[in-house]
């Protein structure tokens, strides 16, 4: 996933484009809700495709957090043995109910982490998305 750094500085803000390289090409997750004054933060496997990012999900708590309040966060990041990144993305999540959206979910190939009946889908259209590549290196000397 290696980007291009101008000047060799080892941290890149990536844009829109470069966050969403990041996004289609990870495949793991976290997912931040708000219900009240409460926040939650939960593992998800997702795919990110047409700057929208679906994940399957059981009745439970995640199903209802996100009925009550839509609004989330979703952050994914990697690390290699060189170079990490991390992307967060802001938007609305809702359940995906008409027989055409579920059918389209379900072509995405999003399977379960644990052998468990995850019957809904979700989709986050996502209003904005930040994200930093990182080039792993030695710490500078300090020079007083």
């Amino acid at each position: 996933m290696m980007f291009e750094h101008p000047d060799d500085e080892p941290i890149l803000v990536l844009d829109d484009d470069q966050c969403w390289k990041v996004l289609e090409n990870t495949r793991h997750g976290r997912l931040g809700l708000r219900v009240n004054d409460e926040l939650d933060l939960v593992p998800v496997n997702f795919v990110a495709r047409e700057k929208r990012i679906y994940f399957r999900t059981a009745p439970g708590n995640k199903l209802a957090e996100l009925t009550i309040n839509p609004k989330v966060i979703f952050e994914a990041d990697g690390i290699l043995s060189d170079e990490a990144w991390s992307v967060l993305a802001r938007g609305h999540a809702r359940v995906l109910e008409k027989d055409d959206e579920v059918e389209f979910a379900e072509s995405l190939g999003i399977d379960p982490w644990v052998p468990t009946y995850k019957d809904f889908f979700v989709e986050v259209n996502v209003n904005r998305v930040t994200g930093r590549h990182f080039v792993f290196g030695e710490h500078p000397e300090r020079f007083d």
